[in-house]
């Protein structure tokens, strides 16, 4: 496929330190109310599992920061859900039992069974999000079972592997609803950070500013969208009233585009601020945070000099309006829904081939760990069930978050048992200990998906070092043994997914670039402008994943990019995508758009 040859003012490839330090402190909107009642989940789940005395107790609180949502109905479905499937999986679990019990060969066989069949799962079914945590569950509580003496207390065990997964989803249900806001209102708080953020570009911004709001615009409505379907759940909002909450995002997400495309090119720093633009950007932004949806928005009296401030006062005026399909007249057929699996689930080997490396790394961890009967170091069983990714580039890339993570969390854990846990006197001290790791955890967790693995793994790192049995520990040789185990994981992990059968991110960037492209074209085909937006929307996700590819394909070795042809040349594909998806936004701008559209098309065709 041919691609040009064209110049970039900036460049893909990993992120610097500088870079990823930003994204660490970045106070994205959210972020912190999010990061503290994840913490304050996982903290419940500690105290609930003292309560109820639940061994290993890690793993549920691991399982609750994997799960955790944002909103109330989407934690609280989760809840139910993972309730339910624990359910079905102890039966699943409980015949396992029968059939290897006192049988080395048959437990081998079922541990690997089972492993293939949840990585397969989580590689291409719509159970992905969890496929690997109930995964995990089951795979580990057969290995516990397994080392359990006597009938009474397999029996206890089985209850303890339901436990792994009743308490979190207890949590998520309870704690979830108590604390949580609603999904309009995490929708509303993504429309109104747009807005802001807009206002804030046409003010006058500097280079982290103008950073941020690309990684805000290329954040997409996807997640908006998605937490106003769970809205209409709640059945206590107008439907009226979510159908222009759905029209504000896409509006809000379209009017960011312009105005950071606008903001791009040299001397825009110097042009006139159009004060009344900005003014009603703030006002519409503050409706929106106080939980108000307006019903119209002030008509900004610009100049004719910027054609491009007028094309953004228009779609400021469309905050507010319903779009055609909520009004009775539909303009698209309703896409075909997808099922359980995916379309390519059993004729790509892709899936299969996930899968066979996924088992290869739990079977070896699992020799390894009965070999040489060390039980401290059954973390690396877990490890294998949360670190697995697809394709060599990840994980490279991520194999660095996880490995710091993992030593930034196993140090705090030490640390911890050295200094703190030795002076407390009750639980509460030590719930304040987990309340406050968790949320350093939780807070990069809920940050840019580049360093969002290293939180988790800092979450890991400590639960396992500092949550022996149902209590706090100041046994050293636990949290050696258990940091040992999670590095052990990441070593096997990474050793079968980039030795066997490597999968190159580079491979799936022509198809990014085609879904960028057909995108680009169903923009520019829409009839309305509602269309037009929404679609706008959608170009900014599928730039967004194919910057994300690349930045994977940078990471590879040398010897795997060599074949790589025009790799450095992408960003310039990229941000042609995101400028002409802005330009169509423009009426004046929309035939040199357009004409560059059809450039595009011919050289990725």
């Amino acid at each position: 496929m041919a691609r040009p040859a064209t110049d970039t003012s900036f460049s893909l490839g990993k992120p610097g330190l500088l870079r990823l330090w930003r994204m660490v402190c970045n106070p994205s909107p959210g972020r912190q109310g999010h990061a503290l009642r994840m913490a304050a989940g996982c903290t419940v789940t500690v105290l609930v599992g003292e309560i109820w005395q639940v061994p290993d107790l890690a793993v549920p609180a691991l399982v609750t920061m994997a799960l955790w949502q944002k909103d109330r109905v989407t934690n609280a479905l989760a809840g139910v859900a993972v309730n339910i499937l624990i359910v079905l999986l102890l039966a699943f679990v409980y015949l396992w039992i029968r059939l290897t019990l006192d049988n080395p060969m048959a437990l081998t066989a079922a541990i690997a069974g089972l492993s293939f069949c949840f990585f397969f799962l989580g590689s291409a079914s719509k159970l992905k999000p969890v496929a690997y945590m109930l995964g995990l569950c089951v795979v580990f509580g057969l290995i516990a079972i397994d080392q359990v003496p006597n009938g009474e207390l397999i029996t206890r065990a089985i209850l303890y592997v339901d436990l792994f997964l009743a308490v979190p989803g207890l949590v998520m249900l309870v704690i979830g609803l108590l604390i949580c806001p609603s999904p309009r209102t995490i929708a509303m708080q993504g429309i109104a950070a747009r807005l802001r953020m807009s206002a804030a570009l046409l003010s006058g911004s500097d280079d982290i500013t103008q950073e941020r709001a690309t990684d805000l615009l290329r954040e997409g409505t996807s997640g908006l969208l998605k937490s106003l379907k769970m809205a209409r759940l709640e059945k206590i909002w107008a439907p009226e009233e979510l159908a222009r909450l759905e029209q504000a995002a896409n509006a809000s997400e379209g009017l960011l585009s312009l105005v950071l495309t606008d903001c791009l090119p040299k001397g825009a720093a110097t042009r006139e601020q159009p004060l009344s633009l900005i003014e009603a950007l703030n006002a519409a932004a503050d409706q929106f945070e106080k939980g108000i949806c307006p019903e119209s928005t002030a008509n900004p009296a610009l100049s004719d000099g910027q054609p491009a401030h007028q094309a953004m006062a228009n779609i400021l005026g469309m905050l507010t309006v319903l779009p055609p399909e909520k009004t009775g007249e539909k303009t698209d057929k309703e896409e075909p829904k997808s099922g359980f699996f995916a379309a390519d689930a059993f004729t790509n080997p892709d899936h299969t081939r996930f899968a066979v490396k996924g088992t290869a790394a739990v079977m070896l961890s699992y020799f390894i760990f009965s070999i040489l009967n060390w039980q401290g170091i059954h973390t690396c069983i877990i490890t294998c069930f949360i670190v697995a990714q697809p394709t060599m580039g990840e994980m490279i890339s991520k194999l660095t978050l996880r490995i710091v993570g993992a030593l930034i969390g196993g140090a705090i854990g030490i640390a911890a048992i050295i200094f703190a846990i030795p002076h407390f006197n009750d639980i509460t001290s030590f719930l304040c200990l987990v309340f406050v790791v968790s949320l350093l955890a939780a807070w990069i967790k809920t940050g840019d998906e580049r360093i969002a693995y290293a939180g988790f793994q800092i979450g890991i790192a400590f639960y396992l070092t500092d949550l022996k049995g149902y209590g706090p520990t100041t046994d050293m040789a636990t949290a050696r043994d258990r940091i040992l185990g999670i590095m052990l994981g990441n070593f096997l992990t990474y050793a079968m997914f980039t030795s066997f059968w490597p999968s190159s991110a580079f491979d799936g960037i022509d198809a990014r670039l085609r879904t960028i492209v057909q995108r680009l074209g169903k923009q520019r085909d829409a009839v309305t402008k509602a269309d037009r937006l929404a679609q706008a929307a959608s170009v900014q996700e599928a730039v967004s994943l194919a910057e994300r590819q690349s930045e994977y394909a940078f990471a590879e070795p040398d010897h795997m990019r060599a074949d790589m042809e025009h790799l450095e040349q992408l960003d310039g594909l990229f941000h042609e995508a995101e400028t002409i998806s802005a330009a169509l936004l423009d009426p004046v701008a929309r035939p040199h758009a357009e004409t560059r559209l059809a450039h595009l098309e011919s050289v990725i065709s």
